[in-house]
């Protein structure tokens, strides 16, 4: 790394490794992301690479975290366009300074720590009632998760979730585990993602070993699945869920489940699974309105000294930053670390230009549905090519450019894309990216139909 560019980069590095621990709790960064070393920075190129101590964790990061880390590099040093994450080799592993504790690969516990793990599951300590801001958007949500938690007689279970990305569904659940432990000390509390609920069975099918995972699941007194969207299409997994479920609302435990959807909407699940959704309370927690964003900015600021970031200044970020809630933090939190390392004073003007990138990518939000038509038109395919299992060239280079042009335009995960083409897996689309990305450079017919694309749908 060059001595020039070497300062400011590992200073961002190591705020984005704060930021990180932060939004991921420490369970999953101690084991997934702080081993990751920065490698190399070429600022003028906008390239950063980042190392991990092995291949397999190198994938797993790439997979899970690349865009979160990617975003978090641009919030910091506008100029980078690039983060790449790969295995150290052998001769940067001597450079690298050791993790505290040995990453481990989600795997099923032993039986002898089946109890401890699941009475102690880790909880975002930040994500809690008391820092949940209620607004009209989130309200039957936030009564409902408070009813769950308080540990009385329920009038519904299991509790259901559904809303977009970023507006606070993970924030409640956690919220409901901190509020139910405080109430109930010995109480069994289990949150996983439903991604990582197929990994943890798939493990366990393969040692031979699914009763611990089953007994670990099923003596929980709170259960809460994050993302079950993550299982659609997935057969043995969904069938296990779907028992874990019944064993636990038989036995009157709490049950809470959380999707980007309602139940009625998912793809790819089962229609038992659906129906015991269904069955319990249904709550959405729908995008913020200004009020509830303005109220957000105001709540994070209270531990801030007075005048830190201007009423103006606030007003301007409930304003124009409606994506999210996630999104709107993400923004208040960029404006304020670019103050910090510039020495700047915030005001109108400095949040404006701190947020220049991001304020010009909401100018015109483009929908996956509305890429896949525009592919399909140009190169007159039928929409429902998009999801088939075709394979034809006349079909699967269109799926391609839509997969490429969902990526560069939108904000939506690569799982995401991949579950709207057909429940295709994120490496399809990482491989969708990269063969347009090469395509476009060696063919020119496939670049001036990209750049069209492009034309049109930000027009």
């Amino acid at each position: 790394m060059e001595d020039d560019a070497c300062l400011p980069a590992q200073a961002a590095w190591e705020a984005i490794r704060a930021s990180l621990r932060r939004s991921c709790g420490e369970r999953i960064f101690d084991g997934w992301l702080k081993p990751l070393a920065l490698a190399s920075c070429d600022l003028d190129a906008g390239d950063v690479r980042l190392t991990a101590p092995s291949a397999f964790m190198a994938n797993w990061v790439q997979g899970h975290f690349a865009e979160q880390i990617a975003a978090a590099w641009r919030a910091m040093l506008p100029q980078v366009v690039h983060v790449s994450i790969e295995a150290a080799t052998d001769a940067m592993r001597v450079t690298m300074p050791e993790p505290a504790a040995e990453p481990v690969a989600p795997s099923v516990a032993p039986a002898a720590e089946t109890a401890t793990l699941a009475h102690s599951t880790t909880l975002e300590q930040r994500y809690t009632f008391d820092s949940f801001v209620v607004g009209k958007a989130n309200e039957l949500a936030y009564n409902a998760a408070r009813t769950l938690a308080e540990g009385g007689k329920l009038a519904f279970n299991p509790l259901f979730l559904h809303g977009g990305v970023g507006l606070g569904k993970t924030h409640l659940m956690h919220a409901i585990g901190h509020e139910y432990r405080a109430r109930h000390p010995e109480a069994r509390i289990l949150y996983m993602s439903a991604e990582k609920f197929m990994f943890e069975f798939v493990a366990a099918m393969r040692a031979k070993d699914t009763h611990s995972f089953k007994q670990r699941l099923r003596a929980a007194d709170v259960l809460m699945i994050d993302d079950v969207q993550f299982i659609a299409g997935k057969e043995s997994t969904q069938e296990e869920f779907f028992h874990t479920m019944n064993e636990l609302i038989s036995a009157g435990r709490r049950l809470v489940i959380s999707a980007d959807r309602s139940p009625q909407t998912l793809e790819g699940i089962e229609s038992r699974i659906l129906s015991r959704l269904s069955w319990g309370l249904v709550a959405d927690v729908n995008p913020a309105d200004f009020e509830l964003r303005y109220n957000i900015i105001c709540k994070k600021l209270e531990n801030q000294p007075a005048g830190t970031v201007p009423q103006d200044v606030a007003l301007f970020l409930a304003k124009r930053i409606s994506a999210s809630v996630r999104e709107l933090e993400g923004a208040l939190n960029r404006v304020m670390a670019f103050a910090t390392l510039n020495n700047r004073v915030i005001d109108l003007d400095f949040a404006q230009e701190a947020l220049a990138d991001q304020l010009r990518a909401s100018q015109r939000r483009v929908s996956i549905d509305e890429i896949q038509r525009r592919v399909c038109e140009h190169y007159r395919i039928r929409q429902a090519e998009m999801g088939s299992a075709r394979r034809a060239r006349e079909v699967a280079r269109p799926r391609q450019i839509a997969m490429y042009l969902a990526k560069q335009l939108t904000q939506r995960s690569l799982p995401e894309i991949g579950r709207r083409f057909g429940g295709r897996d994120h490496t399809t689309v990482i491989h969708a990216v990269r063969k347009i990305e090469e395509l476009r450079i060696k063919d020119a017919e496939l670049d001036a139909d990209v750049r069209l694309l492009l034309r049109q749908l930000e027009a």
